[in-house]
This record gives C-alpha cells, structure tokens and sequence, in this order.
C-alpha cells in the first residue's frame, strides 16, 4: 500500500464520518481515527496473522415497528413489515457491475436468496452483497456511487 493510497483512504473516512477505522493487510496495519477538526493515522509495517475476507455478507434486521418520527407516520407503520438489508463494511455502493451495465435489482424486482443486490467497493476491492432472503424489493435507501457505512440501510424488502 502506497502513500497516495492512504491518503485517498484518510479523505475517504473523514467524508464517510466515520469515527474510527482500522484496516488490516498482509504487511499493513492502519488505524484511522477522526475527531473534531483532527486526523491520526497510525501506519504499522507488520505481518498479520488474519487474512481480510474478500467478500462480506449483508446484515439483515426486521425493522422495528416503533420507528423514529423523523418521517411521516404512514411510512412508519408501513416499513415494520419490511426487512432492511444493511451494509456489511463501510464503502463506496454501487447499483450496476460496470457503468453501461444494467442494475443489479429495481424496485419491484422479485429476489431470491443469493441473488446479488448491489457491490460496495472498499479499498479498491468490489464485495457483492448477496441477498439472504426472498421478497420484493421495495425501496432502494442510497443512491448510486455514495458512500455508505457499516450497518447502513441499503434495501428495503417485503418478505411475503
């Protein structure tokens, strides 16, 4: 891992807001910790005995049924009987494999388990997000090429 690279690492969390951030590689250690106005990065030449996985699988929660009032009260009661497919690791998301590429899945789209949602690029590495349940989507929560962090809303699916 380059200079440059750490760098573009560095701009990419503080954008994110994401507090800390730690990344471990073959010969690598980093630590990136981002607080008011300040930025420490801690670079360690080391070997590390755990490997990164290449490909992470998507954390699934029903949504609560006494959701924050931050939007209207209809949304509310009709999002708990939906599941919401969040992040896995923090990244770049993306809706298509390749820009001249069509989505992965479209609002109303029958999905299956295994089917792939979407590929969030982190650290230059394209982790498909694979779907563990069957439904429709129902809402897409981020837009395409935005950042996104660990446990972020991504999907919202009707199981029935």
């Amino acid at each position: 891992m380059d200079l440059k690279e750490i760098q573009n690492l560095i701009k990419f969390v503080a954008k994110s807001g994401a507090s800390e951030v730690k990344l471990e590689m073959e010969d690598v250690k980093i630590t990136i910790k981002t607080g008011s106005d300040t930025e420490t990065t801690i670079v360690q030449q080391m070997p590390v005995s755990q490997p990164i996985p290449q490909q992470a699988l998507p954390v699934v929660t029903q949504v609560p049924a006494t959701a924050p009032l931050e939007a209207p009260q209809k949304t509310s009661e009709d999002d708990s009987k939906y599941i919401t497919v969040k992040s896995p690791i923090i990244g770049t998301f993306y809706r298509k494999p390749a820009p001249d590429k069509p989505l992965f899945v479209e609002v109303g789209q029958m999905i299956s388990e295994g089917d792939v949602l979407c590929v969030i690029e982190a650290m230059k590495l394209f982790n498909e997000i694979e779907s563990e349940i069957s439904g429709t989507i129902v809402k897409v929560l981020v837009d395409d090429s935005s950042p996104v962090e660990f446990d972020q809303p991504l999907f919202l699916v009707d199981p029935s």
